[in-house]
């Protein structure tokens, strides 16, 4: 954002979600989807045998023997799918074998298969990856395997929607890896194909979609530019209109960190974002009032005119309500009050904003 981090909540951290009210977590995403592998009844005794052997810590020499097949001059499409299923399964249950997997030189072998014909070997192939993942030793390493680029053509063309979901999920884990992976993500063409998952996707695409929306924002200043550019704020402000859609806070973080530019600022209210964000202040839960008023004050700083458009919506009642609030924590008192005051200034130049960051709801 162009205020960066003095005002930013904390990129780094998705370890927790609450959509259905407050919690004690500073952030509304959770861990994006999880491997959610599933087979024909036909196949099911002989795959829970399967699951049960590589739920427990894999030796050395079998993880290497699934690697040489993956690395073999002239596999079969049989043998591949065996061997990118078995690492797969290993990789999702048991951490030690994410490292052991990788230590093999499990991970460049993954890579080729993110872009192969076969779906079903592509789907393997990326939820490979989207596993070996969950280790953050293992991001840098898939990083530099050159898996960024294949893994945005999945999510743009994978035949299966949990190929394409898990895709976009494996970008998310890399991306919170620092800011030049956040950077190399956006360049390759991931925000367009995100804003579209984000409008229609399933259920988990569109929580994996901004989850990850957030992270690559908050990340990198030019992929806000390129999120706005593709449209994503209009998206979020319906999500953040819906009560029913359980995605009202993931939508608000993910705007927030977007009205952090000019070019956001600018989209939000011409995209009626202005009511939406008064509403939220007025009846939303005491997070959805942290973000949106943080997100009110981003769009009030430098600019009378949208400041007057708050104050016309009718933002000082709930504002001062909430700066009167005996349930409500000092800093958000504070910024309420902040806002109040550049709201009754309209016409002059803006009051800063003391830097403040998110934090959580009590």
């Amino acid at each position: 954002m162009e205020s960066d981090a003095s005002t930013s909540p904390s990129r780094r951290s998705t370890s927790c979600y609450s959509d259905s009210g407050d919690s004690s977590c500073s952030e509304p995403f959770s861990e994006c989807g999880s491997d959610d592998l599933s087979f024909t009844p036909a196949a099911a005794a002989g795959i829970h045998r399967l699951l049960l052997s590589c739920a427990a810590e894999a030796s050395e020499d079998a993880i290497s023997s699934l690697v040489a097949e993956l690395e073999s001059p002239s596999p079969s499409l049989d043998s591949l799918r065996r061997a990118a299923m078995e690492l797969r399964l290993l990789a999702k249950h048991n951490p030690d074998n994410r490292v052991r997997i990788a230590a093999a030189g499990g991970v460049r072998p993954l890579v080729p298969l993110l872009s192969h014909a076969d779906p079903l070997l592509q789907e393997h192939g990326i939820t490979a990856l989207l596993n070996l993942s969950l280790c953050d030793e293992n991001k840098a390493i898939i990083v530099e395997a050159g898996a960024i680029r294949p893994l945005v053509h999945a999510l743009k063309s994978a035949a299966s929607p949990t190929a394409r979901e898990n895709a976009a999920c494996a970008l998310l884990r890399l991306s919170q890896l620092d800011g030049a992976a956040a950077a190399a993500i956006g360049h390759a063409g991931a925000i367009p194909l995100l804003v579209s998952l984000l409008e229609t996707g399933g259920a988990r695409g569109k929580k994996d979609a901004a989850t990850a929306l957030y992270v690559l924002c908050s990340g990198a200043r030019e992929n806000r530019l390129r999120a706005v550019e593709a449209g994503a704020v209009r998206p979020l402000l319906d999500l953040m209109a819906d009560p029913e859609s359980s995605m009202v806070d993931k939508a608000a973080y993910v705007l927030y960190s977007l009205v952090g530019s000019a070019e956001g600022r600018s989209a939000a209210v011409e995209e009626g974002g202005v009511p939406v964000l008064v509403e939220m202040v007025e009846v939303g839960t005491s997070r959805q009032k942290d973000i949106a008023t943080l997100s009110l004050l981003q769009i009030c700083e430098d600019n009378a005119v949208y400041r007057s458009m708050v104050a016309r919506e009718g933002a000082i009642p709930p504002l001062v309500a909430l700066s009167q609030s005996s349930s409500a924590r000092p800093k958000l008192k504070s910024k309420a009050e902040a806002l109040i005051e550049m709201l009754r200034q309209p016409r002059s130049p803006s009051l800063r904003a003391r830097p403040v960051a998110v934090v959580a709801a009590e």
